[in-house]
């Protein structure tokens, strides 16, 4: 990579208020955040600056987690979880949660989910989570990987045997990806205010931000630009410009060409 690239790795859950699926002691919570340390130190001996939601056990809602995200200006959002069947012992394997499957995330889910399988895990697929705020909300490519299901011995084995192999394969799912983007990205967005002066532009920001909307100024040609959302796929940002304009921002979408 050219370019030093950045990554955000958030540790699912967190926290006494959120540990998490539980089972037989073994909390969720925990096992994202050595998880998400493990592959973080693997990306960053590969040249990639990591921004992690959490490195200790505290709890950020979801909400919260994506506005650091997009305040980190990373270029990708990798959450670590653990899955749970509703009757233990049913689930089995891993899998990977996008916003839609296009674009760059679903290139990420897939090459993370080729990896994990190298370690032995069955490969559940990729999944559709729209409804997810920490992919809704996030202004870059976003995943959510399931490492095998927390109330299955047998993947709880695995994962305690292959610890390191699995957070290899993560990492290297993740550097596949930004190895094999290209050097421009394109965006649509949703323009809502133009403003001369710039205390105007944040008041319509914090407007947008209070009301969880992944938000961001842009000056250009002597304006300030609010803008919510970036994504690679034109309805995603469709469906954006209608939640806001049915809350009474006047919006227009927009396109814009980022170089690497």
């Amino acid at each position: 990579m050219d370019a030093k690239r950045k990554v955000v790795i958030d540790a699912g859950h967190g926290g006494d208020y959120d540990p998490g699926a539980v089972f037989e002691g073994r909390r969720e919570k925990d096992d994202n955040l050595r998880l998400a340390l493990a592959v973080g130190d693997i990306l960053e001996r590969n040249g990639v600056d990591v921004f992690y939601t959490r490195v200790t056990d505290v709890y950020d809602s979801p909400l919260e987690k994506a506005r650091m995200a997009n305040r980190s200006g990373a270029d990708l959002f990798v959450s670590l979880h653990r899955n749970a069947a509703l009757e233990p012992g049913r689930g089995s394997g891993t899998m990977t949660l996008v916003y839609g499957e296009e674009g760059i995330a679903e290139d990420l889910a897939e090459s993370i989910n080729d990896e994990l399988k190298k370690t032995g895990f069955k490969d559940l697929g990729i999944f559709e989570r729209p409804d997810l705020i920490v992919l809704r909300r996030t202004m870059m490519p976003a995943v959510l990987v399931e490492a095998g299901f927390i109330d299955n011995p047998e993947d709880n084995a695995r994962f305690d045997r292959e610890f390191e192999a699995v957070a290899q394969a993560i990492a290297d799912g993740i550097l596949n990806t930004l190895r094999e983007e290209g050097e421009a990205r394109s965006y649509y967005m949703v323009q809502t205010g133009v403003y001369r002066a710039r205390s105007l532009a944040e008041q319509q920001l914090d407007e947008l931000e209070a009301r969880g909307f992944p938000a961001y100024l842009i000056y250009d040609d002597g304006y300030y630009k609010v803008m919510a959302g970036a994504f690679e796929v034109m309805d995603h940002a469709v469906e954006l410009e209608r939640e806001l304009r049915s809350m009474g921002f006047p919006t227009v979408l927009t396109y814009r060409e980022e170089e690497r």
